[in-house]
């Protein structure tokens, strides 16, 4: 039996998001883990491991074919979704990418919203801009999950094509993940670094400041007020 590919912390979470039973288009594969992983356990019947450069491309190549996965798993040299089918994704994994770039990928591929095309997104960074393009772009975030890895807790989204309630400036920063055990480390996290930029803003003599220090200083309590209501849930 191949051996089975253990994944980090960070894509299992995206695998567990991932719909069982639908072909899978993994966009920026890198070494095609997840991909390599779901057919290994029978999660999904086959995958599009896409990536922008031939590096990348290579090293998934040589997973696929480590694990005797060649018939399953093909590959596609292509920025984001542009050089994928539509009738080849049932559904797409897009991690380990800011979220900006996320928004700009699926920007340029309208087919996945209008196919209904599930989605599992996990930002690097930018998670308010992103959490805001898919709420003003016909997107619902369905579910969200997260994950510990080293000293990063990183967030996973299942999205589909729908209408998404509007988000307050907290839930945009924090998501709504109201029971997740790691939600509590997460809004540590956040305040910390909204509390690093409201000391500087403090410092500051440029014209603007003291309006931006008053938005963050709501949101810093918005973002308390979440952590009040994790804690009485953990109790």
């Amino acid at each position: 039996m191949d051996r089975m590919i253990e994944l980090s912390p960070r894509l299992a979470a995206v695998g567990r998001l991932v719909p069982p039973g639908l072909p899978l288009v993994d966009v920026g594969t890198d070494h095609a883990y997840l991909p390599a992983a779901l057919v290994q356990m029978g999660r999904i019947p086959s995958a599009v491991a896409a990536d922008l450069r031939q590096g990348p491309l290579s090293r998934a190549r040589e997973t696929v074919r480590e694990h005797g996965l060649t018939a399953k798993i093909t590959f596609r040299l292509c920025d984001g979704l542009m050089g994928i089918r539509p009738e080849e994704a049932g559904s797409v994994a897009i991690a380990g990418m800011g979220g900006e770039t996320i928004a700009h990928i699926l920007a340029a591929a309208l087919w996945v919203r209008e196919r209904e095309v599930p989605l599992i997104l996990q930002p690097m960074s930018s998670q308010s801009d992103l959490r805001l393009w898919l709420q003003q772009n016909g997107y619902v975030i369905v579910r969200e999950q997260l994950a510990r890895e080293g000293d990063a807790i990183y967030t996973v989204m299942l999205v589909r094509a729908g209408e998404m309630a509007p988000m307050t400036p907290g839930e945009l920063e924090a998501g709504r993940l109201d029971h997740d055990p790691l939600r509590g480390d997460l809004l540590d996290k956040l305040t910390a670094k909204l509390r690093r930029v409201l000391e500087g803003l403090e410092k500051s003599r440029q014209e603007g400041a003291a309006p931006r220090r008053a938005e963050l200083l709501t949101l810093l309590e918005e973002l308390n007020e979440m952590k009040k209501e994790w804690e009485a849930w953990q109790r």
